[in-house]
């Protein structure tokens, strides 16, 4: 113990190393901080809109409900869903930094919908935003290397390295005590912000440790990466110029490059085309007999094949189906997309294991929930609530039955889920 407070002393007498310790602290209390702040906004934001949803159902209901028309009240009546960010969210903002968290829908066709809030460019969003995971895997690299990088070199240009090696019970365990302080200091400046921020954030404690689990793994990588460095024997200059291009390369040049290549492999088209198409199919029904639309409808949904026949006047029965008919026009193309963006994650995930940078970010954003399997649960989670939406109104509409204000208040909602 007296070693180590020796070690401990000399350590903070150094200005570097005290002030690279302070820099990590500071960055991860503010990356806390700033995720804190920003899962605190969405969940003002999601807070917000849910009143604001009873008040625009309310204004429906009390004009729509006059003409007891349901295709009155399933066109203009939209229907809020919201992705409330997990307790440890903050850790890794993850696609919640860029991705829709709360979608408006209403009873047309939902591809249409769903990608209308698709308007970031995901090659600008790469560097993602400032938070815990960002100060994790791209800056606690470099101070890593500005700790370690001359723990020898720095002896033996100094002078020093033959006698501290020659001290009797010196040797491994003074070098081996030095590394595990400077590691120990630099988990400890991670450690604390992030646990304080679980604890206000009421996280459960077996996520927590995972997350200090990942901090003290890559940590360790990087101290194992920069004592290799260090036993060639170089210049304290060229380790220190070696492992910033061996930062360089692991937390950028190749992740870039795999993501690349990963694109390459597997082609997924924008969900703005999907937009397009599905608004392209419904446009071509007002071009088309009524009746030909509403064979396609009821060929796939039978259930309605008993409805009154349409007459000359419009119907919104017609409208709803020739949505319904567009939307599963281009449920191939659907199906392709999400395949397509499933297996470039898991692609990504692959590379993990080979690129510890991406797959500490990837497993931070999986325990914060905040990844691509977040974001297409919540995908689902709204297709499973416009079905609600759908069948609740049609009800109404394939069999001509009024549709009062009191029923507003029967539709699905989607804290219901």
């Amino acid at each position: 113990m007296t070693l180590l407070t020796h070690e401990l002393r000399l350590l903070l007498r150094s200005r570097m190393a005290l002030l690279a310790l302070l820099l990590v602290a500071l960055l991860a209390i503010a990356s806390v901080a700033a995720g804190m702040t920003e899962v605190a906004r969405q969940r003002a934001v999601i807070a917000r809109i849910q009143p604001k949803q009873a008040q625009d159902i309310a204004a429906v209901a009390q004009w729509a409900g006059k003409t007891q028309d349901p295709g009155n009240a399933a066109y203009y009546s939209f229907h809020a869903t919201w992705d409330a960010p997990a307790p440890l969210a903050f850790v890794a903002l993850g696609l919640r930094d860029v991705a829709p968290y709360i979608l408006r829908v209403r009873a047309l066709g939902l591809e249409a919908q769903l990608y209308d809030g698709e308007a970031f460019n995901p090659e600008l969003a790469l560097p993602g935003r400032f938070d815990f995971a960002f100060v994790l895997v791209y800056l606690t690299p470099l101070f890593v290397i500005a700790l370690i990088h001359d723990l020898v070199s720095g002896e033996r240009e100094a002078g020093r390295l033959r006698m501290l090696d020659a001290l009797a019970g010196s040797g491994r365990h003074l070098w081996a005590r030095r590394v595990l302080l400077r590691g120990g200091l630099l988990f400890l400046t991670l450690a604390l912000p992030v646990s304080i921020g679980a604890s206000l954030s009421h996280v459960p404690l077996l996520p927590l440790l995972a997350v200090l689990g990942l901090v003290a793994l890559y940590l360790a990588f990087w101290i194992g990466v920069t004592l290799l460095v260090g036993r060639l024997r170089w210049s304290s200059v060229t380790n220190a110029a070696t492992l910033a291009g061996l930062w360089l390369l692991l937390t950028l040049l190749l992740p870039t490059i795999a993501h690349v290549a990963i694109n390459r492999a597997i082609p997924v088209g924008q969900g703005v085309e999907l937009t397009l198409a599905q608004r392209e199919a419904v446009n071509r029904a007002w071009d088309i007999p009524r009746e030909q639309t509403m064979q396609a409808f009821y060929a796939g949904h039978p259930e309605w094949k008993d409805s009154p026949p349409l007459g000359h006047a419009f119907h919104w029965k017609w409208y709803f189906a020739f949505h319904q008919v567009g939307d599963e026009s281009v449920a191939p193309k659907a199906n392709a997309y999400r395949h397509g963006i499933e297996a470039r994650d898991a692609a990504a995930r692959s590379v993990g294991w080979l690129l510890p940078s991406v797959g500490v970010q990837a497993l931070l954003a999986r325990l914060a929930d905040t990844d691509m399997q977040a974001q297409l649960a919540y995908q689902d989670r709204i297709r499973a609530f416009h079905t609600r939406l759908r069948n609740y109104y049609y009800a109404y509409l394939f069999t001509d039955k009024p549709f009062g204000q009191v029923d507003f208040e029967g539709a699905p909602r989607f804290d219901d889920m």
